[in-house]
């Protein structure tokens, strides 16, 4: 396909774009949204904030509910026709709860990266979801405010949609928010487009991500009681067991990763937890003793060829340990997702990190993290990934480095992501659609 580089016109409109971004008022945005608590299945303020400032903006911006609790957010700026449609996209929801009935999954977490509220210093904001994924939203509703106020004369449409369910998460008791159903929900309703960039940290253009596959392995044993001797016959324990299993899996999970390593995804895997017995009965050793971990997906490999995968793994493991009882199930999963290197997007967003870039791009590096992206390309959207450098360096308040940053943001950092991003969208709305190869 033919890629044309910008002409001088478009030189100057991009030019006009960027000098309007703000970054004191993308840190207010920023401050105010990330002030707003927002778990998955719980972002009706936070999106509804969203639709209020996108909408002062100038878009056409609209709620959409999925419950009385939660939303998303899908706004419009239509163009003068015969151009494509580009969906600039961030999920909105928060990863954690933060109100203590998480507190074994974060322990203390006094940091300002986990509060859920917002501080602000100079150029700085802390709080839950401030870098991920509160930075992406604030940002992308500063590049269609820029646009606007440059007065681009756009032929395609601009659309900018945020949406809960982009946590790796199952929230079933808001009726199993998470693994990118709002997301689904949004494309469903208005929300598909020619092509999509979806905003997320790392400083690279990505044109494919992984997915992820969830499994419980539940050791077994008998029902113990502490008062009686170790060497009883009857009894067996679920608990020593499992941390032989748990071992093992740890062995298992680089050579995983090296053995599904292809294009740019290099699928991590980690053990989440361990859950067995009751606290208020240490008396009795539990029968069962469960351990669940997160397998990320290849998207040239299939969700059922990682089950047997790890099938494979639980045999050989079992006839190493036959004396260890246990059964397994893949609980949860959601297919990675891939675009053409060469499709129009990935090449414009390519350009457009060469030029703030100064520098030719390069091979990115290898990437774990799932994201909203997936379901987008398996919806059969072109899209791109693009980011920032992150985490933030040197933050001047404590942050919880297990997360890589995900509640600390440094403005300065968002506004070089913000131009590249304000490239392609230039790049790919004033041109006809037969020179974006539709």
């Amino acid at each position: 396909m033919n890629r044309p580089q910008f002409t001088e016109q478009q030189w100057a409109w991009y030019q006009q774009a960027c000098a309007r971004i703000n970054p004191a008022r993308l840190q207010q945005r920023l401050f105010e949204l990330t002030d707003i608590h927002s778990p998955t299945g719980a972002t009706r303020a936070a999106s509804e904030y969203m639709v209020n400032d996108l909408q002062n903006a100038g878009l056409n911006a609209r709620y959409q509910p999925m419950s009385e609790i939660t939303g998303n957010v899908l706004a419009e700026l239509p163009g003068s026709g015969n151009g494509a449609s580009l969906l600039l996209y961030a999920p909105i929801d928060t990863h954690l709860e933060r109100d203590g009935s998480d507190e074994l999954l974060t322990g203390k977490a006094a940091e300002a990266d986990m509060q859920p509220y917002a501080q602000q210093l100079p150029d700085w904001v802390f709080g839950l979801g401030a870098s991920n994924p509160k930075a992406m939203v604030a940002t992308l509703a500063e590049i269609a405010r820029a646009l606007i106020e440059a007065d681009i004369p756009l032929q395609g449409n601009l659309l900018v949609g945020m949406a809960d369910g982009g946590m790796p998460v199952d929230i079933s008791a808001r009726g199993h928010a998470g693994m990118s159903n709002g997301v689904l929900h949004l494309l469903n309703r208005g929300g598909a487009a020619d092509f999509a960039i979806v905003m997320k940290p790392w400083n690279w253009v990505y044109h494919e991500e992984p997915g992820m596959g969830w499994f419980k392995v539940r050791v077994k044993g008998t029902l113990g009681y502490a008062g009686v001797p170790h060497d009883l016959p009857e009894f067996r324990s679920s608990v020593v067991p499992a941390a032989t299993v748990i071992q093992e899996i740890e062995r298992w999970l680089p050579e995983y990763a090296e053995r599904n390593t292809s294009g740019v995804i290099r699928p991590y895997g980690w053990i989440a937890g361990v859950q067995g017995g009751d606290c208020e009965r240490p008396a009795f050793p539990s029968a069962v003793t469960e351990i669940f971990l997160d397998l990320r997906i290849n998207p040239r490999t299939s969700p059922a060829n990682v089950k047997h995968q790890f099938g494979e793994f639980i045999d050989a493991m079992l006839q190493r340990h036959p004396e260890i009882e246990l059964e397994w199930q893949m609980y949860g999963t959601v297919p990675g997702g891939t675009t053409d290197p060469d499709n129009w997007i990935i090449q414009s967003c390519i350009r457009g990190w060469e030029q703030l870039e100064q520098r030719p791009y390069s091979t990115p590096d290898l990437l774990g993290g799932q994201t909203d992206g997936t379901a987008l390309r398996r919806y059969g959207i072109p899209t791109a990934r693009i980011g920032w450098p992150w985490p933030a360096k040197n933050p001047p308040l404590a942050v919880a480095e297990g997360l890589g940053g995900m509640g600390a943001t440094y403005i300065p950092d968002l506004i070089p992501c913000a131009e590249k991003i304000l490239y392609a969208v230039i790049d790919t709305l004033t041109r006809p659609r037969h020179e974006l190869g539709l």
